[in-house]
Parts: C-alpha cells; structure tokens; sequence
C-alpha cells in the first residue's frame, strides 16, 4: 500500500507538496493586495485632471495610505504572532476588501484620504503574514524561493490592475465601478484560505512524509546554534527584539529601498506624463516594471537558494543579493538623461528587478533569523520602517515635484539603497546567535 492510499484511508485526500499550495495562496493574496492598491495609482492622471488635484494633493492621498500601512506593520505582526496566521489574514483580508469596495464612494481628496488610510491598515498584514506562513510551512534551503512566490504577486498585481483598471475605466466610462470590481477579489480569496491553510503539524490534507520533513528542518534548526539570536522566551516582545543589531538591520534593509519601489508604483505614470509623455502611452509601459520585478524576486530567491545548495553559508547567500540589488538600484540616475518612453521603462524596470532581488532577501532573514514566534513581530517592525521612510520620500516627491523636477528625486534613489546595502552588511554580521 502506497503512502498516498494509506493517507486517503485515513482522512480527506492529501495534497502532494502542499507547501507550496499554500505558497501559491500566499501568491494569490498579494497580487489582489496589489490590485486593490494600484486602482489608484493606474488611475491617477484621471483623477488628477477630475479634481484638479496638485502633485501634492495627490501625495496626501498616498501618504494617507502609507500612514496606516506603516502603524499597521508592527501592530499586524505582534497580532499575528497572537492570534496566527490563519485567522489573523482572515481577518485582515476581510477589512481591507471592505475598504476597497467602500473607496467607489469617495467625492473629493478628504474622503479619498480617509478610504485609503482604512485600506493601507487591513493591507499592512499582507507581508507579516506571508512571512510568518513561510516560516511555518517551509524548510530555510526553500525559503528564498518561497518568498519570491509571495512577494512577486506585488509585482503581477501591478501588471493585472494596469490593464484591469484602465479597462474597467473604459468599458464602464467612469473610475467607481473599477473599485468596487477590485474590492471584490478578497472575498473570492478568502474562500480558498479558510479552506486550505492550517499549520502543517495538524493539517488535515498534508501527506505525512512532507510533515515529518517541515517538522524534522524545524527540530534540527532548533536544535543549530545559528537558529536565532538569543531572545527572550516572550519573543514577539519589541524591547529585546529592538536591542538585536541583527533586527535594525532588517528594520533599516527595507526602510531605505521601500520608498524606491513605491515611488515607482505610485508616480511612474504621473513621471512619464511630466517629462511629456500622453497619458494613454504613459499607461501602455506602467506595467514593465512590475515585471522585471517579477523577475527580480525569482531572480533573488532562486540564486540565493542555489548557493545555499552550493555550500554557501546562509547569511553569505543573502548577502550576495543584497549587493547586486543596491548596486543595481543605483543606475536609476540615469533616467534624468533621457525622456524617451521605452528608454525610462527599461531603466525603471531593471531598477525594479534590483530592488526585487534585494527585497527578497530582505524579507527571507526574519525567518532565517529569528524563531517562528517572532517572525510576524519583526516582520511588521521592519515594515513600520518601511512605511515611515514612503511617508517622508512621499511628502517629498510631491513638494520637489511641484517646486523643481522629478530629477533630484531619481539621484535621492539612486544612492539611498547604496546606504541600505552597507548598513544591512554592517549590522547583520552572521546569522548565528
């Protein structure tokens, strides 16, 4: 009798490799996360021209969202670590679709504002969650790969909601119907999550080999001497976690590269039509870069996965991507030379492609670093972070857009995620305790 018919005898049918089933819900949530956020971003020069809105106006609407996005990281990930990551998405999912269906009401940059702040507070959730989902259900030589699969749904959202929305806009002559189409996309996920996740120590569908292989890499990562850094047993606790070196420089990993990929998937069309492009070709590359993102966290996970397989310490492995990313973020200044449209989209998307690379790795070390119940809790501190710095790169973007140009905004990210790099490498030093 074969495992598969011993495990239908005793229960529902078991899911071969269901880890990564559950990788490709993880996958799910965050392209519908991106598509409610891209709404409207995609439909900004619209409503821009609707309402008169100044580059500024438009950066309040934005930092509304980030506000609550940024408070909502470190709050989301201790109440994960709570409550777990099966009900506390649930949960989380739930109010942010309600969110996005209720911005089809909004009548003018207040009521915007107030919309996007309750959305930025159920989307904040998204990547603690998934981290901690990851940290759960996969052994570490996967968890490059596994954290590419999630966190490229940013960048499929982005693709997905620049043609959906515009269509949306079209077909119905007007931008509300477009958002409470993508509102609904949420609760279609939710089904699927109540259905299929549970921990993998007592799933009901996990075939029992893959659940002595999850449970036996957690037991020997236990028992390593570089498991984590040695906390307090009340883990998910900021004090202890904040005296760590190990956790500011996650903390300050995504703090300085997170405004580069936002100002990106916030202003790039808003940019393309300020250095002259019509707004209906502006649109036409919107969706490059989140593509060569796309390719960018498939790029990170798999090359630091395959020198991890190569007898690379972890940490080195990492380490050697959030190079490439830094660097490769870098030649985003060369955009100030050119306004030619497929020229600032290739540029824009291999600075996205660097910046995938490194987030992924970014994203991966709380896993390799820190036990299970605190995975949620830095998570979401390191999003906080995250947040605070789009908040001030935001309210940046709009004045210096507004009162000179879009070029010394490209310089500032161009060298921010050289400091990231450095300092990533200065306070992680190793990834033993």
């Amino acid at each position: 009798m074969t495992e598969m018919d011993r495990d239908m005898l005793r229960g529902p049918r078991t899911l071969p490799s269901l880890r990564w089933w559950i990788g490709g819900l993880l996958f799910a949530s965050t392209v519908v996360n991106y598509i409610d956020r891209q709404t409207l971003s995609v439909l900004g020069p619209y409503l821009k021209q609707d309402y008169q809105w100044s580059n500024a106006d438009f950066a309040l609407i934005v930092i509304s969202f980030r506000a609550a996005y940024a408070i909502g990281q470190t709050l989301s990930g201790r109440f994960l670590d709570r409550v777990g990551t099966r009900r506390g998405l649930t949960i989380t999912v739930l109010w942010y679709s309600i969110a996005a269906l209720l911005t089809s009401l909004a009548s003018g940059l207040r009521s915007f504002c107030v919309f996007r702040f309750l959305l930025g507070a159920g989307e904040s959730a998204n990547w603690p969650g998934a981290t901690k989902a990851v940290a759960e259900w996969f052994p570490k030589r996967e968890r490059g790969w596994a954290v590419a699969l999630f966190d490229s749904g940013s960048s499929v959202g982005g693709i997905v909601a620049s043609f959906l929305v515009v269509g949306l806009y079209k077909v119905f002559g007007g931008w509300r119907l477009a958002f409470v189409f993508t509102g609904t996309l949420g609760f279609l996920w939710l089904i699927a999550w109540r259905l299929l996740y549970h921990p993998p120590e007592n799933h009901p569908r996990i075939r029992e080999s893959e659940r002595q292989m999850i449970l036996n890499d957690k037991a020997e990562a236990a028992r390593s001497s570089a498991q984590a850094p040695a906390v307090p047993v009340r883990a998910n606790n900021y004090s202890p976690l904040l005296r760590l070196p190990q956790t500011w420089g996650i903390i300050v990993g995504r703090s300085l590269t997170d405004p580069v990929w936002f100002f990106i998937t916030d202003w790039f069309p808003i940019y393309l039509v300020a250095r002259g492009i019509q707004v209906q070709e502006a649109l036409l590359v919107f969706w490059i870069p989140f593509l060569a993102a796309d390719l960018g966290n498939f790029f990170g996970g798999g090359v630091s996965s395959w020198l991890i397989r190569r007898g690379w310490p972890v940490d080195k492995a990492r380490k050697a991507l959030v190079v490439f990313g830094g660097l490769g973020m870098s030649l985003l200044a060369c955009a100030t030379f050119t306004a030619n449209r497929q020229a600032l989209a290739v540029l824009f998307g291999f600075s996205t492609f660097a910046y995938a690379a490194f987030s992924t790795m970014v994203l991966v070390l709380p896993s390799d670093l820190f036990p299970s119940r605190s995975v949620g809790t830095v998570s979401g501190m390191a999003g906080t972070g995250a947040g605070l710095g789009t908040i001030v790169s935001t309210f940046l973007i709009g004045y210096v857009a507004d009162h000179y140009s879009f070029e010394p905004i490209l310089i500032g990210a161009s060298l921010i995620p050289l400091v990231a790099m450095i300092l990533v490498h200065v306070l992680i030093r190793s990834s033993k305790a």
